[in-house]
C-alpha cells in the first residue's frame, strides 16, 4: 500500500521540481540592459540628492551670514546709544553740580548724613520708648523680686539680746569676790581684762569695748560663784579655761554658720573670726543672725538677676569680719578689706566688702546686691533695738570731752557719734598745736570704754580777717 501512494505522488513532485528549475533558469536568462538602466537611475537619485543638500548648506550659510550681520549692526547700534546716554548722564551730574554748587562725592555725604540723622531719630525713639517700658515695669518686677527673695530669707532664729551681767544670790558672796583689801576683784579684772561694777545692789555688771572678754568673764564669774572658792590662783585657772572653751564654742559656731551658707574650704583663721559673730551685736542684732539673713538674700537676689552667686555668697558671708578685728586700728570696713587682701581673697569679694556701706563707688553688680542685702538685714522690722537716749548721751559725752580742752570753741558730734568735728581758736591754737589737740582729744575719747566703736576726730582751725570800708 505504501509503494502504491508513492508510485502515485512521485510523477507530481518530480512536475514541481521540474518548474521550480525552470524559474531559476528564466531569471539567469533575462537581459543585462534591466541592470544598466537601473544603475544609471540610482545614481541620477543619489546626484539629486547631492545637488539639494548642497543648496539646503548654501542657503542656511547665507541665512547665518545675514543674521550674524544683524546682530553686529545691532550691537553698534547699542554701544552708540549707551555712549550717548552716558554723556547725557555725564551733563546731568554736571549741571546739578552747578545748580546745587556740590560735587559728587559732598552730594554723597550729604544724602549719607541725613540718612544718618533719621536713623538717629528713628533710634532714639525706640529707645525711649523701651525705656518707658521697662521703667514701668522694673518697679513691679523689683517689688516681686525683692518681696520673694525677703521670703526664701527668713531666718530661722531671731537676734538675741543679752546684757554681760550676773546676779547674785546673796550678798555675802559680793563680800568674797571683792576679797581682802579688794585682791579677788583686782585679780578677776587683770585675768579678764574687764571693768567689775558693784554699785548696784544684787547685781554685778561686766563693761569692756571686746564682747568676747565681757562673755569670757560673765561665764568665768558665774562658775567661781557655783564652786565658791575665790582667790587669785583659782580666778586665774578658771578664767584661762574659759577662754578656750569660748574659743572652742566660737569655732564650732564659725563653722556651722559656714555650712550653713554653703561655704565648705573656709581657712580656719577666716573660721575662728567669723565664730567671734556669736558674742557680736549690731545695734542690737546678733552678727551672726545677720550675717545669715543677709547671705541667704544676696543669694537669692543674685540668683534672680543672673548675677556671680558665688561672690555675692563669700560678700555677705565675710562682710562685717572687720567688726570682730580688734587688734588692727581703723573702720570695720578697712580691717575687714586688709585681712582679705593678705589671704588673697578675689578682687570681687574684696570689691564687696569694701562697698558694702557706699564709701566707694559700686563696680559689679555683686557689691550692689551685697549692700542691698545688708540694708534689707539691718532696716527690716524687729531686727535692730536703737536705744536713742544711750545715742543722745553719748553725743553729749563725746562733745563734753572736747570742750574740756583749752582753744576749744564749739565742738559737733554726728554720725551716731561716730564722727566729732571741734572748731579751735586761732588766736589761742596755731597749726602745730592744733594736731596736737587732735591727738589728746583721741586719746582721751579712747580712754572711756562706755564709748564702743571708733570716732573720728576732726579739729578745724580757720582764720578770717574782716575789714568795712568808711
Amino acid at each position: 500500500m505504501k509503494n502504491f501512494w508513492q508510485n502515485l505522488t512521485y510523477p507530481f513532485k518530480k512536475k514541481k521540481r521540474e518548474s521550480y528549475s525552470t524559474k531559476a533558469s528564466f531569471s539567469q536568462r533575462r537581459p543585462s540592459f534591466l541592470e544598466e538602466e537601473t544603475k544609471t537611475k540610482v545614481r541620477e537619485i543619489i546626484l539629486d540628492a547631492k545637488d539639494k543638500a548642497f543648496e539646503i548648506k548654501r542657503q542656511a550659510e547665507e541665512e547665518m551670514k545675514r543674521k550674524e550681520q544683524s546682530l553686529s549692526e545691532k550691537e553698534e547700534n547699542l554701544k552708540k546709544k549707551l555712549e550717548e546716554v552716558e554723556e547725557i548722564r555725564k551733563e546731568e551730574v554736571e549741571r546739578l553740580e552747578k545748580i546745587a554748587k556740590l560735587t559728587k562725592e559732598e552730594a554723597k555725604d550729604l544724602i549719607f548724613k541725613r540718612l544718618e540723622m533719621d536713623l538717629v531719630q528713628e533710634s532714639a525713639k525706640m529707645i525711649q520708648a523701651a525705656e518707658d517700658k521697662a521703667r514701668e515695669e522694673a518697679e513691679t518686677k523689683a517689688r516681686e523680686i525683692l518681696v520673694m527673695t525677703m521670703q526664701k530669707a527668713a531666718a530661722d532664729y531671731a537676734a538675741e539680746y543679752t546684757v554681760s551681767q550676773v546676779k547674785l544670790t546673796d550678798e555675802e558672796m559680793k563680800g568674797r569676790i571683792i576679797g581682802k583689801e579688794g585682791r579677788n576683784i583686782r585679780a578677776f579684772e587683770k585675768a579678764s581684762q574687764v571693768d567689775v561694777d558693784l554699785d548696784e545692789e544684787g547685781v554685778i555688771r561686766l563693761s569692756s569695748f571686746d564682747s568676747i572678754r565681757r562673755e569670757i568673764a560673765r561665764v568665768a564669774l558665774k562658775r567661781l560663784i557655783a564652786d565658791g572658792r575665790i582667790q587669785p590662783a583659782r580666778i586665774e585657772e578658771v578664767v584661762r579655761r574659759t577662754k578656750k572653751e569660748i574659743e572652742k564654742i566660737m569655732f564650732e559656731e564659725g563653722r556651722k554658720l559656714a555650712h550653713q551658707i554653703g561655704v565648705y574650704n573656709l581657712a580656719g583663721d577666716k573660721i575662728a573670726l567669723l565664730g567671734r559673730f556669736k558674742y557680736r551685736f549690731s545695734h542690737g542684732q546678733n552678727m551672726i543672725a545677720h550675717t545669715l539673713e543677709e547671705t541667704k538674700l544676696g543669694v537669692a537676689l543674685a540668683q534672680e538677676v543672673g548675677a556671680d552667686v558665688n561672690t555675692v555668697r563669700l560678700g555677705c558671708l565675710l562682710h562685717d569680719i572687720g567688726k570682730v578685728i580688734t587688734e588692727e586700728e581703723g573702720s570695720h570696713i578697712k580691717t575687714g578689706v586688709d585681712l582679705l587682701k593678705k589671704n588673697k581673697m578675689p578682687q570681687l569679694v574684696i570689691d564687696c566688702v569694701a562697698q558694702h556701706h557706699e564709701d566707694l563707688p559700686f563696680t559689679s553688680v555683686e557689691a550692689m546686691i551685697v549692700n542691698i542685702a545688708d540694708s534689707i538685714s539691718g532696716a527690716r522690722p524687729g531686727a535692730r533695738f536703737e536705744d536713742y537716749q544711750k545715742y543722745v548721751q553719748r553725743l553729749k559725752e563725746i562733745e563734753e570731752i572736747a570742750k574740756t580742752f583749752k582753744g576749744v570753741k564749739e565742738a559737733y558730734a554726728f554720725q551716731a557719734g561716730r564722727e566729732l568735728r571741734v572748731a579751735v581758736s586761732p588766736e589761742e591754737v596755731d597749726d602745730a598745736q592744733a594736731k596736737i589737740l587732735t591727738h589728746q582729744i583721741r586719746k582721751k575719747i579712747e580712754s572711756k570704754s562706755s564709748l564702743p566703736g571708733q570716732v573720728k576726730v576732726t579739729v578745724i582751725r580757720e582764720m578770717r580777717i574782716t575789714e568795712t570800708t568808711k
